[in-house]
């Protein structure tokens, strides 16, 4: 069996000038390629395109993420070409891959098998340089902070209280905290900081909201970056930060266009993790598909519970966007470990397992339809073990839910294995909509909280300790209460507790920490264990990645 690598590197690749003028009729002038097979497309043609009509969008969420695999991206590049496949003009929406999973443990992002988007080794590592600007901007704005702080400190900035924090994107643990300015009073004021992974960066969230230049801007002036001695908020611009560092980002704002195996359109752009983050890719990339295609298949990251919830309730409520239809993933074996059973005995049929397991599908099922009033159906991502009695068991249980079960075999067959999903759709897309937020602008902060904690989480209720609860009271008088909120937990339960499978409740889902993105026009809260800058496993992905001498490179999944 050939390894997702190889795949990529023997598919017939189109030139990409060529390929986006004839699927989306974009004029080559207005692309700026990065060799023959990548290409920025313009802001000034995107602003052209702003009187047209938008297609439909279609969200790929999934289940809770085990062990086992579940491939959401790999439906999504699927479900794309085999919408085009049966007709319907389509592009895919993915974002970025960072170096931190591809080097460590969960792997790249750019599909698997024949559902992939290429050139995938380039998408892997460092595609158009994107995540090399946010974390340069991102770190400009550090180091004008502690220069300012040595140079007089007119601003009065309090050293106890810079909440801004370096990135860079690679898992190391050891740099989650530090101490910076050591080596004498030439080297600054000695002060504790630490560093996140670019993907968790208020920069990337920012750089993903964004719709213009002018709008980059002015989030990025908008960043709280520390607080006075007097407990007055600190802004980028208050240290002229912002245009420095939108200089930075102009080129990255410009949406990346590369193509599937099946040479069909894909924008890949933005890359924050739905565990940290709002997990979602660029508003600029998703809203230019909508105007050149009549479907546009995105994917929000991690499980509905996180990259869903967070797709609706911030990237939707902040840039108008509308879901026409929803596809939850989820494998045979993925539910036969949330129903208990060991990774390593997920591929032996498991009937009275996967009942079990099914527990974790249904929730999202249920959060999807009564929470959003999406409609959704379930697409199962085949594997070859997949037994008949365990498909039939499946189906029924999710039919009971009004919801259709489609078998989905785009990872072995491409596009053509992926049709009935599409047709299914399509039909969905037909379908009036009834799409709403799981609560309001005028809710409280806490309020926000604990609706998403009870009603996505099934927990009984929040907690927090006296210094957090202040904090948040602080932001809600501060006027920051009618910002949504983006909560950072475990990927792996509806708990804060990865090890909890299947759809635990009753759970209390305590609040560590509360980050402001005033800039992202959100309120981060830290949940849990969830750490914003990853460790590497024992053994991280990069042992097995390498390059010949002829330049070709090997062990990329």
């Amino acid at each position: 069996m050939r390894s997702d690598i190889e795949i990529a590197q023997a598919a017939h690749k189109r030139p990409i000038i060529e390929l986006a003028h004839e699927q989306a009729n974009i004029p080559e002038d207005q692309l700026e390629p990065y060799g023959r097979f990548k290409a920025k497309l313009s802001l000034a043609y995107i602003n052209s395109l702003q009187d047209r009509p938008d297609g439909k969008l279609i969200l790929v969420t999934a289940i809770s993420p085990t062990p086992a695999g579940e491939g959401k991206t790999t439906t999504t590049v699927g479900l794309g070409d085999a919408l085009n496949h049966i007709g319907k003009r389509s592009i895919i929406c993915l974002r970025e891959p960072s170096l931190g999973p591809v080097f460590g443990m969960k792997g790249g992002a750019a599909g698997g098998g024949m559902a992939q988007v290429v050139p995938m080794e380039d998408i892997n590592l460092h595609f158009t340089g994107d995540f090399n600007a946010i974390a340069l901007a991102n770190n400009l704005l550090a180091a004008l902070i502690d220069n300012h702080i040595h140079h007089g400190n007119i601003l009065d900035i309090d050293v106890r209280r810079i909440t801004w924090r370096r990135v860079m994107d690679i898992n190391d643990r050891a740099l989650r905290e530090i101490v910076v300015g050591l080596g004498g009073a030439g080297n600054g004021y000695p002060r504790e900081d630490h560093f996140d992974i670019v993907v968790a960066s208020e920069i990337m969230a920012i750089f993903c909201l964004a719709t213009s230049l002018a709008d980059l801007k002015n989030r990025l002036g908008s960043i709280v970056i520390g607080y006075t001695r007097n407990k007055q908020p600190v802004l980028a611009s208050d240290l002229h930060a912002q245009g420095a560092m939108a200089a930075l980002l102009k080129d990255a704002l410009a949406p990346n266009i590369v193509q599937t195996l099946e040479n069909n359109l894909a924008f890949v752009h933005g890359g924050p993790f739905a565990n940290i983050a709002h997990g979602c890719n660029t508003v600029l990339a998703t809203s230019t598909a909508l105007k050149l295609a009549d479907y546009v298949v995105t994917e929000a990251g991690f499980g509905a519970d996180l990259g869903a919830e967070k797709f609706f309730d911030i990237k939707c409520r902040k840039s108008g966007l509308v879901p026409s239809a929803v596809v939850i993933v989820a494998t045979v074996r993925a539910l036969k470990y949330h129903g208990g059973i060991d990774v390593n005995q997920v591929g032996i049929e498991n009937v009275d397992a996967l009942a079990r397991g099914l527990v974790n599908l249904e929730r999202h099922i249920r959060n999807m339809q009564e929470n959003f009033g999406v409609r959704c159906v379930v697409a199962i991502n085949h594997r070859s073990e997949d037994t008949p009695a365990e498909i039939e068991r499946l189906k029924a249980s999710v039919q009971a839910h009004g919801v259709e079960v489609v078998l989905a075999r785009h990872w072995a067959q491409g596009g053509k294995g992926a049709t009935e999903l599409a047709h299914a759709v399509v039909k969905l897309c037909e379908q009036p909509g009834q799409f709403k937020f799981l609560y309001q602008d005028e809710d409280t902060l806490w309020e926000k909280i604990h609706t998403i904690a009870t009603k996505m989480y099934g927990a009984a209720d929040i907690s927090a300790d006296s210094k957090v609860r202040t904090q948040i009271e602080q932001l809600q008088a501060q006027g920051y209460g009618n910002l949504p909120v983006c909560i950072a937990k475990t990927q792996y339960s509806f708990s804060t507790d990865p090890t909890l499978r299947g759809a635990p409740s009753g759970h209390i889902v305590n609040i560590r920490e509360v980050r402001l993105s005033a800039g992202a026009q959100f309120v981060v809260m830290v949940c849990g264990d969830v750490m914003t800058m990853p460790g590497l496993p024992k053994i991280p992905a990069a042992n097995s990645i390498d390059i010949t001498d002829d330049g070709r490179i090997i062990g990329l999944f």
